[in-house]
């Protein structure tokens, strides 16, 4: 759970925000009238976070690449449902 603050608030505090993130673990949501703007989390949350989505895209991409390749079109797929052009992957050489 992230504890909010207020954006005004935040600006008197800051030192004791990052303090209350880097030594508490503690996660602070800055607000705006009320809704989240920002948020404060420590160094090692953020590399995490960051890990959490590299892994997440690759793995859609390997899902994605592993779907086109097992599901070949017939040319005559195409002209019946008017597909008029497939995109093939880089042409080494061109």
């Amino acid at each position: 759970m992230a504890y909010e603050i207020p954006v005004t608030q935040a600006r008197a505090e800051l030192a004791e925000l990052i303090n209350r993130v880097v030594y508490g673990g503690e996660r602070v949501v800055v607000t705006r009238h009320g809704k989240p703007l920002v948020a404060l989390v420590s160094a090692a949350d953020l590399e995490k976070l960051e890990a959490d989505r590299q892994q997440a895209e690759e793995q859609v991409a390997s899902s994605l690449s592993s779907v086109h390749h097992m599901t070949p079109v017939a040319p005559a797929e195409h002209r019946r449902f008017g597909i008029a052009a497939e995109h093939r992957g880089p042409h080494l050489g061109d």
